[in-house]
């Protein structure tokens, strides 16, 4: 529903909050509280949505100043109702990552904690470790995110020893394999000598080590290797006897035995200051801590127990429930830990206990985690104390209001015109953001091999960019840029004087330029000019401000070049094809997505070109006489 400006705050008219209070039901669900402005300022879920609702506007009820300031902010509330208390957590889940209201606990993606991805939905699936977390496709599986880094790639590398994977993207040759399988170290994926059945086996074992089920993993490959001895399939039992060894190996070298090796449990613990709350998450089965997963919230976003409660439900909602161990240890009550362990217990298929535990064994464990999760907190706090440092002193260079949270980076790439591109990256509180990063084509047609026009291509890629902001009339946009997040705090232009008033002119037909604030850095001298000035501000390269103009600047100019050469690339592959009478450009794509290389197609025989969808027998013969003469 859509809010009158003229309504007043729920708090401040009782008699509609009474009304409003009445059309909710006692039932489970998910309820938004929003503002005049229509804008979703909390989504919360409860077993009994009116209780829930209700205790926000108790006089009694003691309410965090933060909680507090959100109330008074309120005009109205809508919910949905779920069947289940599951539902609606998992319901709850969803809509705060589409919505990301201001005073929901938000957990932020700590790019220096890397995760290992598992493409699942691939029908041979790959294994490699990354620090970007965005699902591409649903079956896709991230493990992790996980503290030690160094540790990751050894355990990764040791698991690409011990099991026979797929080593190359792409085959080293058409109709055989390559030295990797003749030495036991790929299962011969290129010429489809295993199954993707198969494959997934191996890839599911690697899994189980990722997962902290290693003892688990070793009794299955136990049986395996105890059956090929009966079977008298000694070289498959010794090998499986090597991947057992490696795996207790690995389990001797990198965990740490606990008191109690019977129980498989979970234990969390948070850090925090005025800014930021680092929590920790131990994941300790049979004794070992298998597993030490990091995450990064805002401390004012809510309780310590709010945040422990978000970062539980969103990291349970990510596994498999294989790996949901039968006890959780919480270094604070969580404010719904009763509604979190019926919904964990419903996927485990066994009662789950979330425990706070305040002595002996299991409370000097929450002190471990907790001593770690301080660790993490101070080096949270020294990085972003220099990119606090960093921005003030741009800010006051450049006589900004604010701090800018979102600076936004353009370059040009191109060789004297040909494949020009440009790209667009975003530094956010002073940290790359790679998931706002874009990329651009230059379209404008006097940019040709031979000529290039870098300034014609900055305006052009500024125009596109907030062409959708673009005003006919002296509108205010303020809110716009309070509403969207990709809204620019700053951008800045790699280059001097020329390219700078390119983009103001653009940004003036826009009537953006008053709202926008755009500086050049030059390359020689690390130089930053301002709009209408003729002379450079006077600055010192190595000053904190000037120096993340620069990384900026630099990651602009490589994210620029990287797409630049890949567009070349993929065009030198086709340029040969394109002298081919008959061969359209979507034919093209079939022929190289089928043979992965010119040189491939041209070693083809006609029937082995025919075979590839949309190339007949006709088209493959002018292709093997063009390649043949």
């Amino acid at each position: 529903m859509t809010t009158s400006d003229k309504l007043l705050p729920l708090v401040k008219d009782p008699e509609r909050l009474e009304k409003s209070l009445k059309q909710i039901p006692q039932e489970p669900g998910v309820y938004f509280m929003k503002d005049e402005n229509d804008r979703i300022l909390y989504i919360g879920k409860s077993k009994k949505l009116r209780s829930r609702v209700s205790s926000y506007f108790r006089d009694s009820q003691r309410l965090s100043d933060r909680i507090n300031m959100m109330v008074r902010q309120i005009i109205d509330i809508e919910f949905i109702v779920t069947d289940t208390e599951a539902e609606a957590l998992a319901l709850e889940a969803n809509l705060v990552k589409q919505h990301q209201p201001y005073f929901n606990v938000l957990l932020k993606d700590d790019k220096k904690y890397p995760y290992i991805l598992i493409t699942w939905s691939e029908d041979y699936p790959r294994i490699f470790i990354t620090r970007n977390r965005r699902i591409a496709k649903e079956k896709d599986r991230y493990y992790g995110p996980f503290v030690d880094a160094g540790l990751l790639r050894t355990t990764l590398r040791l698991a690409k020893r011990l099991f026979p994977l797929r080593q190359r993207p792409q085959p080293l040759f058409k109709d055989r394999t390559c030295l990797n399988y003749d030495i036991g170290r790929c299962p011969g994926v290129c010429q489809g000598l295993i199954t993707p059945e198969e494959y997934r086996k191996t890839i599911q074992k690697i899994a189980m080590v990722f997962q902290g089920r290693t003892e688990e993993l070793i009794d299955i490959l136990s049986e395996n290797m105890q059956k090929a001895a009966e079977e008298l399939n000694f070289e498959v039992a010794a090998r499986i006897r090597d991947q057992i060894e490696g795996i207790k190996s690995l389990n001797s070298a990198q965990k740490v035995s606990l008191p109690n090796d019977s129980i498989s449990r979970d234990a969390i613990a948070l850090a925090a200051d005025e800014q930021h709350a680092c929590i920790q998450l131990f994941q300790i089965r049979a004794g070992r801590l298998v597993g030490r997963l990091g995450f990064i919230a805002e401390a004012k976003s809510g309780t310590a127990g709010a945040i422990l409660q978000r970062v539980l439900e969103e990291h349970y909602q990510n596994v498999e429930s294989v790996e949901i161990p039968p006890e959780i240890l919480v270094q604070h009550e969580l404010p719904e830990s009763e509604m979190l362990a019926h919904y964990l217990s419903d996927r485990k298929g066994r009662k789950i206990s979330i425990i706070a535990p305040q002595r002996q064994t299991k409370a000097e464990l929450i002190e471990m985690v907790e001593r770690n999760a301080k660790y993490e907190l101070e080096r949270t706090r020294k990085t972003s104390d220099r990119n606090n440092q960093a921005l003030q002193d741009l800010a006051n260079i450049l006589d900004l209001p604010d701090l800018p949270h979102r600076i936004e980076g353009y370059d040009i790439s191109h060789i004297q015109g040909s494949n020009a591109v440009a790209s667009q990256v975003v530094f956010i509180d002073g940290l790359p953001a790679k998931q706002n990063y874009r990329h651009y084509k230059i379209k404008n047609p006097t940019v040709t091999a031979g000529h290039s026009d870098d300034f014609a291509s900055l305006a052009e890629v500024i125009q596109r960019r907030f062409r959708k902001y673009a005003k006919t009339s002296e509108t205010d946009i303020s809110s716009t840029q309070n509403t969207d997040s990709d809204w620019p705090d700053l951008i800045m232009i790699d280059g001097g004087k020329g390219q700078l008033s390119a983009v103001v002119a653009v940004l003036q037909e826009m009537n953006l330029l008053e709202d926008l604030r755009v500086v050049s850095l030059a390359k020689q001298r690390e130089e930053i000019f301002l709009p209408g000035e003729s002379l450079p501000l006077k600055t010192d390269s190595e000053q904190p401000g000037v120096q993340l103009l620069r990384r900026l600047r630099d990651e602009a100019h490589r994210f620029a070049v990287t797409f630049h050469r890949q567009q070349r690339s993929d065009k030198m592959r086709r340029s040969r094809l394109e002298e081919i009478p008959g061969l359209g450009f979507q034919r093209q794509k079939q022929l190289l997505a089928h043979f992965h290389s010119i040189d491939y197609i041209r070693e083809a025989s006609v029937k082995q070109l025919a075979e590839v969808p949309g190339i007949g027998l006709r088209l493959a013969q002018q292709i093997y006489d063009y390649f043949h003469p």
